[in-house]
């Protein structure tokens, strides 16, 4: 992706922390046929390297085919993300020379995955993904709360996969390039919105001013 050097985020922890919070990820294949997207969630293990990401898909989805072959794969995760209005800027009453823009955070994760068809490792991962989602909730649902036919039917249709990280590439668009006047207008626009995206990007831009 392009990649201006003031946009660029290179700690590792920042963008494992945005894959955990927005694990709803494109998965993006390639055949002879062209491009393939899928949407998957997955879960992103820290205990090696750059990390491991884990999944599963139907086993009636195509894309399975393509998956099977040792080649590079991109994974992309989409953060958080808000449009920018040009009156919020402080220097358009200065010079008017202002424009709209939109502000985002993304990671891209590049790997080799490798199919996982096991029904225990299956078991495990549908497990352990749900219990991770269901915490917090006040009513917390687990794989052993349906019958255990129904879930190993449910496991026959899927099959699991993991993508060993090899390169991680992370766009934190939040401002930067733009004067602090400017950092500080904004902020304060998108604090007076009524939107939750907007208050998580005030805070975000503040975070990243100079």
């Amino acid at each position: 992706m392009y990649l201006p050097k003031h946009f660029e985020e290179q700690r590792i922890e920042v963008l494992h922390a945005l894959i955990e919070a927005y694990p709803l990820a494109t998965l993006i294949t390639h055949n002879d046929y062209g491009l393939n997207a899928n949407h998957i969630p997955l879960q992103l293990k820290t205990t090696l390297g750059l990390g491991l990401l884990q999944g599963h898909i139907a086993r009636a989805n195509p894309v399975l085919a393509d998956l099977d072959k040792p080649v590079q794969r991109l994974a992309v995760f989409q953060g958080p993300q808000m449009y920018i209005s040009p009156s919020w800027y402080a220097t358009k009453q200065q010079t008017g020379k202002v424009v709209p823009t939109w502000n985002y955070c993304a990671v891209h994760v590049y790997g080799q995955i490798r199919l996982i068809d096991d029904k225990n490792w299956l078991h495990g991962h549908l497990t352990e993904f749900t219990r991770d989602k269901e915490s917090g909730l006040p009513e917390p649902w687990s794989l052993a709360d349906a019958p255990t036919d129904f879930i190993d039917r449910i496991i026959q249709h899927i099959i699991g996969f993991e993508m060993t990280i090899t390169r991680l590439q992370g766009k934190w668009k939040v401002s930067q390039n733009q004067p602090p006047e400017n950092r500080k207008s904004i902020i304060e626009g998108l604090s007076q919105s009524g939107l939750a995206e907007a208050q998580t990007m005030a805070k975000i831009i503040e975070n990243y001013q100079n």
